[in-house]
């Protein structure tokens, strides 16, 4: 059947043509030995197309894939139409992250809200490899999580990339994640950024403004040409993509009213500058600070 675009979709479409690379097997190879048209193989791996599960099955016995990878692959067949997508548990989340992932590329525009932490497509390797090594992973896992948060950048610098907004909190640029010195690679990298890619605008939402509907939490905000929107949260353990019009609505809403306290693109790279000054450069001024970051 063609492809709904719901998350699920993105994520099985991302995990078939992962399985199939991995294994260097090309795409004409799958077709022969499944008898099937390369150019229809083609676009379930795109996500022009959703799979049956049966379609899916006989993919997975081609590539040879093991038991455990055939069971979770096939479970996002057997729900690739359903809109909506909650996954509670950590076994759950990498799932989640393929649909992100396929998002991001797929989005003709996105916004993303981070009140406490750097935003992903915008986090440095030694902030993910920070966060990674608090939250007790062994190094490979380190290693493997920044292999793939730097290659999702990708999104960010390719030919006609989306629009990608982001509002970023005030606690986020102050919370110590690793080091000093992580912190001020992972400061000076949002100005670059900012500068660098003509699709990404940053804001800073500063602290003490009262009550706005990002106290609630995080969320990512989904636009696409040629396919519904969807909002995306991301907790500890727990995830959701929600479709209903009803909250995409609600949730335009809220990053209207957000904005309204985010501080004005140039403003807000003058502000991290101050930050770091403030926070990680104890005997800067603010003459430097003008001087190294306004200018």
């Amino acid at each position: 059947m063609a492809t709904n675009g719901s998350p699920r979709a993105r994520a099985l479409a991302a995990a078939l043509r992962e399985a199939r690379k991995e294994r260097s097997i090309s795409l004409r190879e799958v077709a022969r030995k499944l008898s099937i048209d390369q150019s229809h193989l083609s676009k379930i791996e795109t996500g022009k197309r959703i799979p049956s599960v049966e379609t899916t099955a006989m993919i997975l016995a081609v590539l040879g894939i093991a038991p455990s990878e055939r069971e979770r692959i096939l479970d996002l067949a057997k729900n690739a139409s359903e809109p909506n997508w909650l996954t509670v548990g950590m076994p759950g989340i990498p799932q989640q992250l393929a649909g992100a992932v396929e998002s991001e590329r797929a989005a003709s525009a996105v916004v993303h809200w981070s009140p406490m932490i750097m935003p992903g497509l915008l986090q440095t390797a030694d902030y993910v490899r920070a966060v990674a090594t608090a939250d007790g992973l062994p190094t490979h896992e380190v290693e493997s999580r920044v292999m793939v948060r730097l290659a999702r950048r990708e999104v960010l610098t390719r030919r006609d990339p989306g629009k990608f907004d982001v509002l970023i909190g005030e606690v986020a640029l102050r919370q110590p994640i690793g080091p000093p010195e992580v912190m001020v690679e992972q400061l000076r990298y949002l100005i670059k950024a900012s500068d660098e890619f003509p699709n990404v605008d940053l804001r800073v939402v500063p602290t003490r403004v009262g009550w706005h509907p990002g106290t609630a939490g995080p969320f990512v905000l989904y636009e696409f040409p040629d396919s519904p929107p969807f909002v995306h949260f991301e907790h500890y353990s727990s995830g959701a993509f929600v479709t209903n019009s009803d909250d995409i609505e609600a949730y335009r809403k809220a990053v209207a009213k957000i904005s309204k306290y985010a501080y004005s693109h140039a403003d807000s790279v003058g502000f991290i500058g101050q930050v770091i000054v403030e926070e990680y450069h104890k005997n800067g001024t603010r003459e430097q600070l003008a001087q190294e970051f306004i200018q």
